[in-house]
This record gives structure tokens, C-alpha cells and sequence, in this order.
């Protein structure tokens, strides 16, 4: 099936938001022959591009329910919409989930299946060799609160530095676009920065830096939840046979990307450019897709400690998690294929 264009949507306006509030959150009642589905143009979502390009998910939703695709450039956006009830599914980063889903109350959405493990470090500037190099610098971050942000505060308080929000501290911490990132790095006006890929390979590649850490090093085997598959709760509860089907297109991507690791890169370059008119480098893409797993495994524990950070760092207030995922169609999808289940402890 050729590529298909994506649709962008701009940030919904916060006014909208309020005046709509959770009321819109996932469509209204009864059951929809549309799903609305969000994703990104980045490699950390190759099994979204995949499922959309290669036709997964409109096959199988099946001919009566018409897919409608949007992109955005970020999990806020893609959160307000789903306030605004724009979109009734997307591919989102985890920090971004919980935040939706405690300004809801827990009521706007439901994780309902992982996607993207992995793929986030802490690049450097030359000179740069230890933790305590670090003390007078200044880092990026994709933007305040995010997932990369948490981290790399949560990290560097534990490595006994004091940030804020102000960009003040023992190391200063500038949330900003990662293209800007790129440029200021090169630039040499932020000594380096937390980012995922592909933009911590293209600092290496682009930008002369080096892996101080790579999160991974810090996570049990490795694994950390970086993207994962959420839909409205209102529309889960009217549409399960769409999200059903949904989940089913997104195990089939993943499958095939396994099976056709090479030909999946540059179906997602492509995908990307079709998006963006721009490609990556395949330089970037290798370096990029070794950091990352692609799995429907939502790695649920580490969603946890990522919202237990979030707290100890004063960017989220303490929310109780344990309703925010809802695996039973995923379950039901992998029992169907001799798949093993996948439990939230």
C-alpha cells in the first residue's frame, strides 16, 4: 500500500480545551465507524508509521471503519486533543499519559499496549568525562516536564546536583525544541543535552558529542517504556471491537518490522519524510534503531518509577496509577497467537 500523507494538527487552543473539558475526551457514545489516531513522525514510533503505511491498521479495522490519521509534534499536543475530542487513539511518550490521565482524574485514557522500548542518553560536549564535569553546565531537554526531563532531573539530583525550573542550580537545565538542540549544541551554546533518538545519535554523528549515559544503563534489563498505545477511555468503552482491531494492526507492525529489520528502516525514513520532507541520515537511522526495542509490552513498572520521579522532582503531583492500563484486547490478541499474556504488577 503506498504511503500515506498524515494530516498535521496544530495544537488545540487551551480555551477549547476548557470549555469542552473530559466531557469530549474519546469520542462521544455508542459505537464509531471512525478511530482517530495520533502518532508522530520519529523514529521512536517506527511501529505507528509502519502500521499506517504498510496498511496494518486499515486492514485490520477492516472496510467499515474509516481510519483518519494526525501528527503531532509532541505528547502535550497530542494530550490536548485528546481533551479537545479530536483524536480517540495515539501513540504518546509516557510522561505526557500520566499527565492526561491525572489532570482527568483518570478519566481521559487508558493505555491499552506498549509499542517502544529504550533510546534516550545523555550526549556531551568533548572535556565532558565524568558526573562531576557536569557541575556548571548547561543541558537540553525536549521540553519541561517530559520524559526526557524527568530523567535527566531525577538523575542529576540523585548524583547530588540541585536544579529548578528557571534554569538556575548546579547545572542548568534549558527545555527547548531538539531540533534547536541540534543547532545550540553545535553552536556550543548548551554543553549537551538528554534527548531521545534519533536526536542522540545525530549529536554524536552531527554534533562531535559523546554518550555520557545511555538511560538504558540505568533501567532493569534495560527496558523502559518510551512509546505506548493510548485511546480515550469513552471511546474504549463504545468501540472495543475498533480498539481490539487497532491492537491487532499494531502486533502485526511489530511482527513485521522483526522479520524485516532492514526493509523497516527505510520504510520509516520514508515515512518520516512523507511526514516532514525531510529523511534521516542511515547512519543516524542504524545508530538510532540499535537503542531502541520494538514491543507491545507497555513495561508497565517502569511507567511507575517514571511518575515516582516525576514527583521527587516537583513536576507531578502524586496520582494513583493503578487504573490507567487496560490490557484485557491486548491479552485477548496474544492468547489468540500462543502469545504470552502480559501482567501489570
Amino acid at each position: 500500500m503506498k504511503s500515506k500523507l498524515a494530516k498535521s494538527l496544530g495544537m488545540m487552543a487551551a480555551g477549547l480545551v476548557g470549555v469542552l473539558g473530559i466531557a469530549a475526551c474519546g469520542g462521544g457514545g455508542g459505537a464509531s465507524d471512525t478511530l482517530r489516531l495520533g502518532y508522530f513522525a520519529n523514529i521512536t514510533h517506527a511501529p505507528a508509521i509502519i502500521g499506517v503505511d504498510k496498511g496494518f491498521f486499515e486492514d485490520a479495522l477492516g472496510p467499515d471503519v474509516k481510519l483518519e490519521l494526525i501528527t503531532f509534534n509532541s505528547g502535550t499536543e497530542a494530550i490536548e486533543a485528546l481533551f479537545a475530542g479530536s483524536i480517540d487513539a495515539s501513540f504518546i511518550g509516557p510522561n505526557p499519559a500520566i499527565s492526561g490521565y491525572q489532570k482527568s482524574d483518570g478519566e481521559a485514557l487508558r493505555i491499552v499496549a506498549g509499542t517502544t522500548s529504550g533510546g534516550a542518553s545523555l550526549v556531551v560536549r568533548e572535556g565532558i568525562n565524568s558526573v562531576e564535569d557536569l557541575a556548571g553546565t548547561t543541558l537540553a531537554t525536549p521540553s519541561l516536564g517530559n520524559t526526557q526531563d524527568v530523567a535527566l532531573r531525577k538523575w542529576l539530583a540523585d548524583e547530588g546536583f540541585e536544579t529548578d525550573t528557571s534554569a538556575g542550580g548546579d547545572v542548568s537545565i534549558r527545555p527547548q525544541e531538539n531540533a534547536d538542540t541540534l543547532t545550540t549544541f553545535i553552536d556550543g551554546q548548551i554543553d549537551g543535552a538528554w534527548v531521545p533518538e534519533p536526536w542522540a545519535t545525530r549529536l554524536v554523528l552531527e554534533g562531535g558529542g559523546k554518550v555520557l549515559l545511555d538511560e538504558a544503563e540505568l533501567w532493569p534489563n534495560g527496558d523502559f517504556v518510551t512509546t505506548h498505545l493510548i485511546v480515550g477511555k469513552k471511546y474504549l468503552e463504545s468501540n472495543e471491537e475498533n480498539v481490539s482491531n487497532l491492537i491487532s494492526g499494531l502486533v502485526d507492525s511489530l511482527d513485521w518490522i522483526e522479520a524485516n529489520e532492514d526493509q523497516a528502516k527505510s520504510e520509516v525514513n520514508a515515512g518520516i519524510k512523507a511526514i516532514t520532507s525531510k529523511e534521516l541520515k542511515q547512519e543516524t537511522i542504524d545508530g538510532a534503531w540499535d537503542k531502541l526495542r520494538f514491543t507491545f509490552d507497555p513495561i508497565a513498572s517502569s511507567l511507575i518509577i517514571s511518575k515516582d520521579n516525576a514527583v521527587a522532582v516537583g513536576l507531578l503531583e502524586e496520582v494513583d496509577l493503578s487504573a490507567i492500563y487496560d490490557l484485557s484486547l491486548l491479552n485477548a490478541i496474544l492468547k489468540d497467537r500462543g502469545l504470552p499474556e502480559i501482567e501489570v504488577s
